[in-house]
């Protein structure tokens, strides 16, 4: 008997349907990861089975069996002896999932509490035994800590540490390191991989992350659109697959397709930056988040910047941009003006497609805007010329009445980088611009990217901790780490020759499907 059998499952969202027929199975000990696009119901099948689903959804079919018992037939109250119990769930967002008032000990020994799991000195030994489990160090001043006082792979780790807090059969891990950097996800996922072979407990990964998904899993359920596309053993899929969707998913995901490294440009340079430091005051005390970087672009080519969080290298992109004063050191842009025509010059698109696009306006007036700010052509002529830069980013023209909220996540970015080239710049810095993006979207936009730079003579810094996404876009390469460029060279000599041990670091934690 499998531990977990999901027949024919249907769930609604307001009378809505999201999601029809999805039938899987996990066995004991073994990883099933579900993948797919957002709006595929990968999580909305992954709440149903633990019944977290929202107020305006409802289980509308289907049977959810945990060995015997049917949990799809089971109230909201008796649902609670599971969760935990028999279920872990291991949410996406460390921030948002911790009680931001509570210490950490607290949030854990809770689930103790509840399932009445000793009393309280009983359940402080074990928060520490569980913190300590999860590879935190000094469990005992852990506890006594908020989550803002621990880095997002510690709160990871934390959440970890409440859904094996029981020892359950299940953990349903929904997007467990989509927030984290390529080393962290990294020794997270290695910790769950422990952590099942020490406890015997099946895992259901849900994930967007085809690299993620290869290299952990047993099995593999792709979804669409609220169905099963197809499904197998992780090999088979990976190297037979059957659903035209499914190719499209693997051909996109950067970290499984090898396409042949970029020839670095002999032009002269666009960027250039000398021995650039930033140090911030904090307190009575100085943090330097950048110490002596140095690096060079040339014109039309993309160079990146790559690290850990607190490596620095956003920090440097803002300083090319001049939303920040250097400490000291210096950066050239070849051609760009000292005064207010610099951002002309010099455009940045921001990380997040959801964030960066005032909510109040509509796409023509977002688009529209630089050209505005700067007085470029009456108003005919500049309607003329959104028209055109959604052409360029392929975007329908009928999109220019709507709000962003009406755009899915790759519509935005596409919008954010129409806005980035209104006023004609030749140099766009990318910050983490693909990063919040799904696989197929983000290749879409890489592709843009790429279209842009060959047809404009665009020169990109590209700055990003995914070194699949850099090997594909990126000509040059600098590797940041506590602040410092540690090594630079173009990105084959640097993927294929790394001389720093950070460097191959970074390098060992890209997802390799299993062979």
């Amino acid at each position: 008997m499998s531990l977990l059998d999901v027949r024919d499952i249907a769930v609604s969202y307001d009378g809505r349907r999201a999601v029809e027929g999805i039938s899987f199975t996990v066995e004991p000990g073994e990883v099933v990861a579900v993948v797919g696009e957002s709006g595929s119901g990968k999580t909305t099948t992954a709440h149903a089975i633990i019944g977290l689903l929202p107020r305006n959804a409802s289980l509308d079919a289907g049977q959810i069996l945990l060995g015997e018992n049917d949990l799809a037939t089971w109230s909201a109250r008796r649902m609670e002896s599971v969760r935990g119990a028999q279920i872990g769930l291991i949410p996406q967002d460390p921030s948002n999932s911790l009680d931001p008032v509570k210490t950490i000990g607290a949030q854990i020994g809770e689930v103790l509490r509840i399932h009445k799991r000793g009393d309280r000195g009983t359940i402080r030994r074990r928060v520490v035994e569980l913190l300590a489990r999860v590879g935190l160090p000094d469990p005992q001043a852990r506890a006594r800590q908020y989550p803002h006082e621990l880095s997002g792979g510690m709160r990871q780790r934390v959440l970890i540490a409440i859904a094996i807090a029981l020892e359950p059969r299940l953990i349903i891990a929904d997007e467990p390191t989509s927030a984290l950097d390529v080393t962290v996800q990294r020794r997270i996922l290695d910790l769950v991989d422990d952590l099942r072979a020490e406890f015997g407990t099946a895992v259901l990964l849900v994930t967007h992350d085809l690299g993620v998904a290869a290299s952990r899993s047993d099995r593999l359920v792709v979804m669409k659109d609220g169905r099963v596309e197809e499904q197998g053993t992780t090999r088979e899929v990976m190297s037979a697959p059957a659903a035209e969707y499914t190719k499209r998913l693997l051909g996109d995901a950067p970290a499984l397709s090898a396409r042949p490294f970029k020839d670095a440009a002999a032009a002269e340079p666009a960027i250039v930056v000398r021995d650039l430091v930033k140090e911030f005051r904090v307190g009575r005390s100085s943090f330097l988040a950048v110490d002596g970087a140095s690096f060079e672009v040339p014109r039309g080519t993309t160079h990146a910047l790559v690290g850990e969080s607190g490596s620095g290298k956003t920090t440097t992109a803002r300083m090319v941009v001049r939303f920040t004063e250097p400490t000291s050191g210096t950066v050239s842009i070849a051609g760009a003006p000292d005064d207010r025509r610099f951002r002309r010059h010099v455009q940045l698109v921001y990380q997040n497609p959801y964030g960066s696009l005032d909510p109040r306006q509509s796409i023509a007036d977002i688009v529209e805007e630089p050209l505005r700010n700067f007085r470029l052509g009456d108003r005919a002529t500049r309607r003329a010329r959104v028209g055109e830069l959604l052409d360029r980013v392929a975007l329908s023209r009928d999109l220019l009445t709507r709000r962003p909220r009406e755009l899915s996540g790759g519509q935005r970015q596409r919008v954010a980088i129409a806005r980035a080239l209104a006023a004609g710049p030749e140099v766009i810095v990318l910050d983490e611009a693909v990063s919040a993006l799904d696989v197929t979207v983000q290749a879409q936009i890489l592709d843009l990217l790429e279209q842009l730079q060959r047809d404009l003579g665009l020169t990109y810094l590209f700055i990003s901790h995914d070194l699949a996404v850099v090997r594909q876009i990126s000509h040059t390469v600098s590797v940041m780490n506590r602040g410092r460029i540690v090594e630079s060279g173009t990105t084959r000599q640097v993927f294929t020759e790394p001389r720093h041990e950070y460097t191959r670091e970074l390098l060992a934690a890209i997802p390799e499907p299993v062979r």
